[in-house]
């Protein structure tokens, strides 16, 4: 019964916070395993590393999360963000629209293909961007102080959406800031609009933001990482 509530409170509001997914000794292992990327803000690759891999497996494995995973979920990228008082930053309200993928297909439901840190990355149709699911493992504390996420819930449900139907979802539905616990897990949709502030704490903030999504893919198009 639980588990249902927490699936049509996830399908509803576009994001839910899982307490207590990493414990104390994996957090330290994986702190020491992103210790040696600290010197950038992140890196979007994170899913060439075995560890990583290992990692994405287990939180699929984690009942409270694959209840909130499309069915046969793949892990496709894992993204360090590691916020510092030397490495801060805002991010103004958006959506997550790019996916990594092996290359370049002739289609017009394609759109906004980029490059990143090498990899292609492309907007797909929204049938694609629908499906996903993002799982973003908190290393540290991350209270407001330290820039956690803000999010307009509700707003996944409304598709791609303007500058102008944004702005005029934030004002309907306001912006929820969601702290999380160290260990824990924000388990959100990429579609939910969603932002973050500068840290004035004077802590770390590193996490772990993984997206899973469906098997194949369609219009010929090819996950990067499929894992």
């Amino acid at each position: 019964m639980l588990a249902a509530k927490v699936v049509s409170e996830f399908k509803k509001s576009g994001y839910f916070v899982i307490p207590g997914v990493i414990d104390a000794v994996l957090n330290r292992r994986l702190g020491a395993f992103v210790g040696g990327i600290t010197s950038r803000a992140g890196s979007r690759r994170l899913l060439d590393e075995a560890w990583c891999a290992r990692l994405a497996g287990a939180l699929r494995g984690d009942a409270r999360i694959r209840s909130l995973l499309p069915h046969d979920a793949v892990a496709v990228q894992c993204t360090l963000f590691d916020k510092s008082p030397t490495k801060n930053w805002l991010v103004t309200l958006h959506q997550d629209l790019s996916i990594p993928v092996q290359g370049r297909v002739d289609s017009p439901e394609c759109s906004g293909w980029s490059e990143k840190e090498g990899q292609v990355y492309v907007q797909p149709p929204l049938s694609v961007l629908e499906q996903l699911v993002a799982v973003r493992i908190h290393l540290d504390e991350c209270p407001v102080e330290s820039g956690a996420l803000r999010v307009v819930p509700r707003s996944h449900l409304e598709g791609r959406l303007s500058r102008e139907r944004a702005e005029a979802l934030r004002s309907l539905h306001d912006e929820t800031v969601v702290p999380v616990a160290r260990g824990g897990a924000l388990v959100m949709r990429p579609l939910i609009l969603h932002a973050s502030s500068k840290a004035t704490s004077l802590a770390p903030r590193r996490v772990l933001h993984f997206v899973f999504g469906p098997p194949k893919l369609p219009l010929g198009l090819e996950w990067r990482w499929a894992v």
